[in-house]
């Protein structure tokens, strides 16, 4: 108990000075965009392609396990979408992208600290937890919810490309459940959901990079914490978002 307080208090302090004394944005407007192409255009790929297969599975299962005549076809496409908004766009990325891009956050980071490039600019009198990590968690927070957005069409997508080319169920069967009882607020809470896991997913990784210390084998250790304790948060936020916003 004692160690995780000492870790949070140490946390707090860091995103503190990470967002108290920034320095000017035209510094930033060129790490911005960069970091908005490394933590979020390069991922897309893996994105589309994990969307587009679990919308078609998805699509599949529920199919699978609608075996009653008294449920309408027309389920599995509501099933789908809902999954997709609700849950798998947002969280599920979110534990994806904490994998890819936490574990480089960690990496990039705890490498100068432990090469002595961030005592080098603490030294130059730069503010080094904002100039290294700030620009890391705007971008985050920026272009995620365009890629959370990106997913729920692609994974809806994926379970049309399934009613188009299989007879598991009709194609307007589908499209109805995509229809039926649609309400944007579950959108809204899903794009909310993106930004605190995109907060998350490189906060925490960027603190256990920024204070790790040793040889390459420790960077190496922090690298793994950051993915695993970013992880659990996401999984811990998800289900305090959830409770307070949808029940």
């Amino acid at each position: 108990m004692a160690s995780f307080l000492f870790h949070l208090g140490k946390y707090i302090v860091l995103i503190w000075r990470v967002f108290s004394k920034p320095e000017k944005f035209s510094i930033y407007r060129k790490r911005l965009f960069e970091e908005m192409v490394s933590l979020g255009l390069d991922s897309l790929g893996i994105i589309v392609i994990i969307s587009l297969f679990m919308g078609a599975v998805i699509t599949i299962q529920t199919a699978a396990n609608i075996d009653s005549a008294f449920i309408p076809t027309y389920t599995i496409g509501f099933t789908t979408r809902q999954s997709a908004i609700l849950e798998f766009s947002p969280t599920i990325m979110a534990l994806i992208l904490a994998g890819k891009i936490g574990s480089n956050i960690a990496s990039e980071i705890g490498t100068m600290r432990v090469t002595e490039q961030i005592d080098a600019l603490e030294i130059m009198g730069v503010n080094s937890a904002s100039f290294l990590i700030l620009p890391k968690i705007v971008a985050a927070v920026l272009i995620n919810p365009f890629l959370t957005i990106i997913s729920m069409f692609v994974s809806i997508g994926g379970g049309y490309m399934i009613a188009m080319t299989t007879d598991i169920v009709n194609v307007s069967d589908y499209v109805y459940g995509i229809q039926l009882d649609f309400r944007p607020f579950h959108v809204v809470y899903s794009l909310f959901k993106t930004a605190v896991f995109a907060f998350l997913l490189t906060s925490i990784p960027a603190y256990q990079g920024y204070y790790a210390s040793g040889s390459a084998l420790e960077v190496g250790k922090a690298s793994t914490r950051g993915v695993v304790y970013s992880s659990i948060l996401i999984l811990v936020a998800n289900y305090v978002i959830t409770q307070l916003l949808l029940i």
